[in-house]
C-alpha cells in the first residue's frame, strides 16, 4: 500500500475543448466533474453554470451531442457526450485522479490527486508534452493551506474560496481592480452569492480577530 497521496493543481490555457471554448467565447464560468471518456470515444461531460450562453453555444457545436439542460435557481447544470478528448485526459491516463474542475473565460483549473512518486513523475512529463498546462501547486493531503485557513478562523471552504480569489484578483486593493461580477465570475457562481460568501467570511474574521 503507498501511503504517500499529493494535491495537484493545473492552469490550462489553449485547450480547444468545447467547454474551454465556449467559455472563452461567452466569458463565464463553468464549474464541471471530471469528464469521463466512454469506450466509444465520446466523453461524458457534467456541469453548472450561470451563464445560460454556455448552453447556447454548446447546443451549436458540431462536437457535442445529446445536451440536455435543466435550470434551478438561475443556475443551469448540463449534460451531454463531446467527440473532443480533453486535455485533462493525458493527465488521466498518467494517474491523475480528477476531484475539480473549473473552465473561466477559456482557462481551465484541475485539482486532484497523485498517489506516489511514480505516478507523480509520469502526471508532471504528460503535463510538459501538452501545450498550456502549467503546474500551479503540489501539497501533501491533508496539509493543504485552504484547509488549515477554514480550520484557524472558523470558515467553510467556499469562503476560504471567496475571500482567497477576491484578495488574489485586486478586489480589496484601493482603488478596486476588478468588480463583484468578475471575482463572482472567476468562482463560477452568482454576484449575490459571492457577496453573501464575502459577508459572512468577513463577519467571521472580524469577530475572531477583534474578540
Amino acid at each position: 500500500m503507498i501511503s504517500e497521496c499529493l494535491v495537484v493543481e493545473f492552469r490550462v490555457t489553449g485547450d480547444e475543448c468545447p467547454l474551454a471554448e465556449a467559455t472563452r467565447a461567452t466569458g463565464g464560468a463553468v464549474e464541471a466533474a471530471a469528464p469521463l471518456l466512454r469506450e466509444d470515444g465520446y466523453t461524458l461531460l457534467r456541469f453548472s453554470t450561470d451563464d445560460s450562453g454556455i448552453g447556447e453555444r454548446l447546443d451549436a457545436d458540431d462536437r457535442i451531442r445529446y445536451l440536455h439542460r435543466a435550470a434551478a435557481d438561475g443556475r443551469y447544470t448540463h449534460r451531454c457526450l463531446s467527440k473532443e478528448r480533453c486535455v485533462v485526459h493525458r493527465l488521466i491516463d498518467e494517474g491523475f485522479l480528477v476531484e475539480s474542475v473549473r473552465y473561466v473565460d477559456g482557462v481551465e483549473r484541475h485539482v486532484g490527486a497523485v498517489v506516489g512518486q511514480d505516478v507523480l513523475h509520469g502526471v508532471l512529463e504528460a503535463a510538459g508534452e501538452a501545450v498550456g498546462v502549467q503546474l500551479e501547486r503540489i501539497s501533501p493531503l491533508g496539509e493543504d493551506a485552504d484547509d488549515g485557513i477554514a480550520s484557524r478562523w472558523n470558515l467553510t471552504p467556499t469562503q476560504v474560496e471567496a475571500l482567497q480569489t477576491a484578495n488574489e484578483m485586486g478586489y480589496f486593493d484601493v482603488p478596486k481592480r476588478v468588480t463583484a461580477q468578475e471575482v463572482a465570475d472567476a468562482v463560477g457562481i452568482s454576484k449575490s452569492a459571492f457577496l453573501e460568501r464575502l459577508r459572512r467570511g468577513q463577519s467571521e474574521l472580524f469577530d475572531r480577530m477583534l474578540d
